[in-house]
């Protein structure tokens, strides 16, 4: 389970304190899907930055008896001056798993061929969002976290991460901060609204998409 318990997130800037978070609370069981909405600016993605560690809440905590992704195709933790195997090698020390599988797994469903041999900092934004999300997806954990929804590449390299995704790891935990209604419906059991710093969780979806379509902004 991961318990998020009155987590307060406030930045510094340059009129005053911020609030993005206020007192969230939330539990995430094993194998439980839950759609996150909210506009533009909510706080969504510092919510899933701080579940997955990134970043620390100003007040309140955290537990997490389960293993969580980085947010799937979020390539800013790569170091830029080494090559993409090499990132491979790193993050697989960092969380334990398994190098050598992790490799050729990266290698064949990446499609990058020749440039997983050159310094990441080379590459466009979609081939940093490819290794990422094959990365993801070598490293095996408990609960995933989806920015947005998960479009890496053409059609048919986004229906494979779709397949790896939601069909091979269906039992999986998934926390998934989308906009798109049919894309939340399809893939989560449960929802919850982010407006100004205050999550309102639904135990219907319908619900909550009423709830995020009449709020203010």
């Amino acid at each position: 389970m991961i318990a998020l318990e009155n987590v307060t997130k406030i930045y510094h800037t340059r009129q005053g304190p911020r609030t993005v978070l206020n007192g969230v609370n939330l539990d995430i069981a094993r194998g439980e899907k839950v759609g996150i909405l909210g506009r533009n600016g909510a706080g969504k993605s510092t919510l899933i930055r701080i579940m997955s560690g990134a970043e620390r809440p100003t007040r309140g905590s955290i537990k997490r008896d389960i293993s969580i992704s980085w947010p799937l195709a979020f390539g800013g933790g790569f170091q830029g001056s080494l090559s993409g195997f090499d990132n491979v090698r790193f993050i697989c020390r960092v969380y334990g798993a398994p190098i050598e599988p992790a490799i050729e797994f990266v290698k064949e469903f990446s499609e990058l061929g020749t440039y997983l041999r050159e310094p990441v900092k080379k590459y466009s934004s979609g081939m940093r969002a490819r290794l990422a999300f094959a990365i993801s997806m070598a490293v095996e954990f408990d609960c995933f976290l989806i920015d947005e929804i998960v479009a890496v590449g053409d059609g048919r390299f986004h229906e494979k991460c779709h397949t790896e995704l939601f069909e091979k790891r269906a039992d999986r935990a998934m926390i998934i901060v989308s906009h798109n209604p049919d894309y939340v419906r399809q893939h989560c059991q449960v929802a919850a609204v982010l407006n100004n710093g205050i999550l309102h969780k639904f135990s219907e979806i319908d619900e909550a998409f009423h709830f995020y379509e009449t709020s203010e902004s």
